[in-house]
């Protein structure tokens, strides 16, 4: 079933158009000049915009090149995950909210493309890129622990954590596994839909590799 999303207002289409164009254009010009030889000057009168509103979307040449993390889905989603069921399935319940995350991320297949291909080219740029989906990372394993709070509480609200032995550290240490899995997840159907033929939108192949993720650990059941 695919998934409703509230569809932007023309200012925030502009500012996504604006801020593509900058990407667009750096990468573009850095694949077929190489980095050194970019300036913003260059991306400007590319993406036709002014230095100044290159430097309003982008602190730098470096900052468009590696672009955004994955965007978390909104904060009504985020809450309507935390909040979830105790006897719902978490892994599930994720893949939802990853799929909405990534059907309103700003990057489409033509830019993840040229990226993919420039940070062949400039090895320091995936360290950057990793850096910002480190932060991506933390922001979703501390969601998830949340949402494995309110589940404990939700199980035994009157003794909470301690009925089930969950405490702060064994929670911490199952958020993070669950992320890990959702986060090679992510990059599984990330792979897939840069690397086929764009038929499906990436929060299809989100769900698509979440499945593989249970046939593949539920195979035996």
């Amino acid at each position: 079933m695919p998934i409703e999303t509230e569809a932007p207002g023309l200012r925030e289409r502009k500012r996504l158009a604006t801020r593509r164009a900058i990407q667009h254009a750096v990468l573009t010009l850095s694949r077929e000049r190489g980095i050194d030889h970019v300036t913003v000057e260059d991306i400007s009168r590319v993406a036709n915009v002014s230095p100044r509103t290159f430097f309003n979307y982008f602190p730098s040449k470096d900052a468009a090149l590696i672009g955004d993390a994955p965007g978390l889905a909104s904060a009504d989603d985020i809450e309507a995950f935390v909040a979830g069921a105790p006897d719902s399935d978490v892994l599930a319940d994720l893949a939802v909210l990853l799929s909405k995350s990534l059907q309103r991320t700003e990057e489409d297949r033509e830019i993840h493309q040229l990226r993919r291909s420039v940070m062949k080219e400039n090895a320091y740029l995936f360290g950057m890129r990793m850096a910002t989906l480190r932060d991506f990372e933390d922001q979703l394993q501390q969601i998830i622990e949340k949402r494995f709070r309110a589940d404990a509480a939700a199980r035994a609200p009157e003794t909470a954590l301690a009925a089930r032995g969950d405490d702060p550290a064994e929670l911490n240490q199952r958020a993070l596994l669950f992320t890990l899995v959702a986060v090679a997840a992510i990059r599984h159907a990330w792979r897939c839909w840069a690397e086929g033929d764009g038929a499906s939108p990436l929060s299809e192949r989100v769900n698509a590799s979440f499945a593989e993720v249970y046939r593949i650990t539920r195979r035996n059941d």
